[in-house]
């Protein structure tokens, strides 16, 4: 049907021009009215709307990773030089991590046949040797922050960077009973061998894929790819290092990659700032220029026209040598507060009044920061740290970022802490400091030693009063327990509070006798 009706158009076309252009405006409206679904709306070709539209696309390579090495230099420009960007990736990671992520073992007594009483024993093991390693400078194999700095660096890095690898090399220590330590690299070394383009086997921005897409070894650089020498710190030339993803004996994991995917295919992490980069960088200009216009009309500089002007008299002479910025050239003009000019015969001065900053300068960046909290899930009060409204509307703003925050938060467990975590305690129980019987003849009983639960900083309480009253209700309606609200108001331990408060009243009833305790003001009863 197709070629009859294009051969018939043809001939028309010759014999009758005017009638061929007629049926090829027909049969585009035709075709216009025809559409369905998203042929009239997001995918038209004839809106007016959507015809100006410039699109294209590619695969995660071509539309992610081929653009990495901008995006993360930008993302740590922004983060040194604008304010707001700064704010929304500290203030990502004071929430998710802040002083660290610690673990509390929750071990399965069911799985393991052992009582509760002997499973919290050995917990309570657990968490004190755990400590010995976590707390102690030693668990980095640079020997400068202990695991919850750690936690800090790597989170910081991957929202800069959008990924950082965390390798696990054995190092032998005098004095120290652990080997296991861990090693940060922050991404742009995760590069391909002589930064090819393409390699075979298949290498992804320093990632080897094998034929199902799984990654098995990563390529690691000597060097910072950004460094301004082409050698090492010690003279030696620019290697890569092949390190596997996991042991091939043993399966251990000697890599762990730090990052989040957000299309199929992807290998690559993408910086937390990438998607709104533009409107950061408009707002960092805009402020830069309103600072200089302020600046600028804040002086008070006077301009003295006569017959016969002084000789020798060059402009800015009179601004102090230590607030000039070029003194040595001549051409420059130097503007300073009660500043003189001298002019020559017949010029005038003209003033110049920036009306700087403008009116709309306090509107248009509120505007702003609202857009790119909406793109980084994080509301513009939190981002401004500026809670101006009422009850009801703060805490509803920060409600809907803490769910960001948890998403963050149980990422990073699954891709730093739990990993590193279940490293450790294997080191632990070969070296013979935890008793775990099984622990490395059935995958199962590993697991079951190596549950956890990993609690941060908690939720700020806008208002302290409703928000215990709330959890009160919740536990004893038996909507959620006394451990899990402990952890949600303050980060705590509802167990550890209750051995504690075990031994402060012991100790008030030392000091106080049992029938003076109310004498006590403020104590508990």
């Amino acid at each position: 049907m197709g070629v009859v009706q294009n051969a018939i158009d043809g001939l028309v076309e010759t014999f009758a021009p005017e009638r061929g252009a007629r049926r090829a405006m027909a049969r585009q409206q035709m075709a216009v009215i025809r559409q369905t679904g998203y042929s009239n709306y997001g995918a038209s070709t004839t809106k007016n709307s959507l015809r100006g539209w410039l699109y294209s696309g590619g695969d995660a390579k071509a539309d992610i990773e081929d653009n990495l090495d901008i995006l993360r230099q930008r993302s740590r420009d922004a983060y040194m030089g604008v304010p707001l960007a700064a704010s929304a990736i500290k203030t990502m990671r004071t929430h998710v991590v802040g002083s660290g992520l610690v673990p509390k073992p929750q071990i399965d007594s069911t799985l393991l046949n052992i009582t509760p009483q002997a499973a919290e024993q050995l917990q309570e093991q657990i968490t004190r040797e755990f400590g010995i390693w976590a707390n102690s400078a030693n668990c980095d194999a640079a020997r400068i922050d202990n695991f919850y700095q750690l936690q800090q660096l790597a989170f910081l890095s991957y929202a800069m960077n959008g990924d950082v690898l965390a390798l696990l090399p054995m190092k032998q220590r005098p004095g120290w009973p652990y080997s296991l330590t861990v090693q940060l690299i922050e991404a742009d070394r995760l590069c391909n061998p002589h930064f090819a383009e393409s390699t075979q086997p298949r290498i992804v921005q320093g990632v080897e894929l094998d034929g199902s897409g799984e990654a098995v070894a990563y390529h690691i650089c000597n060097i910072h790819p950004l460094a301004t020498s082409k050698n090492a710190p010690d003279g030696t030339p620019v290697t890569w290092q092949r390190i596997p993803a996991y042991g091939k004996a043993s399966g251990r994991r000697n890599v762990l990659h730090v990052m989040t995917r957000e299309r199929v295919g992807q290998v690559r992490g993408v910086p937390m700032l990438a998607p709104v980069l533009d409107a950061i960088k408009s707002m960092g200009r805009y402020l830069d220029a309103e600072q200089q216009a302020a600046l600028v009309n804040a002086l008070w500089v006077v301009y003295i026209t006569k017959d016969a002007p002084a000789d020798n008299v060059k402009p800015g002479q009179f601004v102090a040598p230590q607030q000039q910025i070029a003194p040595d050239d001549e051409k420059a003009l130097e503007l300073g507060s009660g500043t003189v000019w001298d002019l020559n015969p017949g010029e005038k001065p003209e003033a110049i009044d920036p009306k700087h900053p403008t009116g709309n300068f306090g509107n248009f960046m509120d505007s702003l920061t609202k857009q790119i909290g909406a793109a980084l899930e994080t509301p513009a009060e939190v981002l401004e740290k500026s809670f101006n409204s009422n009850y009801s509307a703060a805490r509803g703003a920060f409600n809907e970022f803490w769910q960001t925050v948890e998403m963050q938060r149980d990422w990073l467990v699954d891709d730093f802490c739990q990993p590193i975590y279940e490293e450790w305690l294997a080191e632990a129980v070969a070296l013979g400091r935890i008793s775990a019987p099984g622990f490395f003849d059935d995958p199962a009983v590993r697991a079951a030693y190596c549950r956890c639960e990993w609690s941060g900083p908690a939720q700020i309480q806008i208002d302290p009063v409703k928000e215990v009253t709330a959890a009160k209700m919740r536990v004893e309606n038996c909507f959620s327990t006394a451990e899990k609200e402990t952890a949600a108001l303050c980060g705590g331990s509802y167990a550890a509070n209750i051995r504690q408060r075990k031994i402060e009243e012991m100790q008030k009833k030392e000091v106080y006798g049992n029938g003076e305790q109310n004498q006590n003001p403020g104590g508990a009863q």
